[in-house]
């Protein structure tokens, strides 16, 4: 695809500001087919808690780019992914959203029927054709990456490096990727997970989460305890820094009270501090002393957006019933506060006056940057 030209933008602007994408980026159908085919099919895409899927034969189907994905724990143990497609006749092999199944998964159609590994293991009368290959007639595999306790896949038949990638993206935030190894993530256990559906497209979502110009604005209570951001500064403004607490702030909670105790492994100079991290093309992660926001989006339409958020405490803190009912209110404000936002511009996205886009203050340059990441993706 192309979207058959550079984007035109605002022009003749004084050096301060910077032009962004047009409206149409935001709205135009073809443009988000030529990003789910060329983005979410192309690069690592965060699907799956892996505790979700917790034993041999448990799955979860996500939606990436255009595909349903069938992600399944196999009886070795080990994750697998396979397109949600039957190789007989192409019908939906898997309509549920999660679940599980005891040895193998059969499609409603015609009973063929696949392992857990993804191989063909029956169908009616194919005793009678054994010049059948049942591996070659297996499912679609999805390449398949753990990381950080989550189920990353790439739809790509040649996927790039997660190395460079992934984690080129953490890296360049905290300065390093080993930054992030003392948050312990992949051994934290879920304490709550609230599911968004957004009226915007999934950049607007990025790009509200890579800037506070609007915190002191619509963020009173983030503000409160992380002062810095009514500057207007995102941490993610700056390589390697993170947001400092207010000096009578006791805990990333939605009153400045006292959090949990601090994950173990979270060093000195990353204590009293907020980080956060914009892993391309979908996931944002929020790190604090005592816990972590982990965001997944999965884009659905070019005006709508679904975003599920897990808030991941140790394992002691949530099978002691412990209250995270702070912690969890502070983002769940946030977010409410940042969607509605994000619903507010995507109206005027067809707009006449949005049709060769806004710009970019300073402070949100960097942003900037994902937009000629996205279109020279696409483009």
């Amino acid at each position: 695809m192309t979207t058959g030209e550079m984007a035109p933008t605002v022009s003749g602007l004084p050096a301060s500001l910077r032009g962004t994408l047009p409206g149409r980026y935001y709205t135009d159908p073809t443009i988000f087919a030529a990003e789910q085919a060329l983005i979410f099919e192309t690069q690592w895409f965060c699907a799956v808690l892996a505790t979700d899927i917790p034993g041999p034969g448990a799955f979860e189907t996500v939606q990436v780019g255009r595909e349903s994905v069938i992600v399944a724990r196999g009886r070795d143990g080990a994750v697998n992914a396979y397109l949600n497609v039957c190789r007989h006749r192409g019908a939906r092999l898997c309509t549920e959203e999660k679940g599980a199944v005891r040895r193998s998964f059969q499609c409603p159609y015609h009973a063929w029927t696949y392992g857990l590994d993804g191989k063909l293991i029956a169908a009616p009368n194919i005793g009678d054709m054994p010049d059948v290959d049942r591996v070659e007639f297996g499912l679609n595999r999805v390449h398949v990456r753990e990381w950080l306790g989550y189920v990353w896949l790439c739809l790509a038949d040649e996927p790039p490096s997660f190395e460079d990638t992934v984690i080129a993206d953490v890296g360049e935030r905290l300065g390093s990727p080993d930054a992030i190894v003392g948050y312990q993530v992949a051994d934290l256990k879920l304490g709550r997970r609230i599911e968004y559906d957004v009226a915007a497209n999934w950049k607007q979502i990025v790009e509200n989460f890579m800037e506070c110009y609007h915190c002191a604005t619509i963020h009173p209570e983030l503000t409160e305890v992380l002062p810095e951001f009514a500057d207007g500064l995102a941490a993610q403004y700056f390589v390697g820094h993170g947001a400092a607490f207010g000096d009578d702030v006791a805990g990333f909670t939605v009153d400045g009270s006292e959090g949990l105790d601090r994950i173990p492994g979270v060093a000195e100079d990353q204590d009293r501090r907020y980080y956060a991290i914009t892993v391309r093309p979908q996931v944002f992660i929020n790190l604090v002393p005592d816990h972590v926001v982990f965001h997944r989006m999965f884009p659905l339409s070019p005006t709508r957006t679904l975003v599920r958020c897990d808030w991941l405490y140790l394992p002691e803190v949530v099978d002691s019933g412990a209250d995270i009912e702070r912690s969890v209110e502070l983002f769940h404000r946030v977010n409410q506060q940042d969607f509605d936002a994000c619903e507010r511009c995507q109206v005027a996205m067809d707009s006449r006056a949005y049709a060769r886009g806004g710009v970019l203050v300073p402070s949100e340059h960097h942003i900037g940057e994902f937009h000629d990441w996205v279109q020279k993706k696409i483009d």
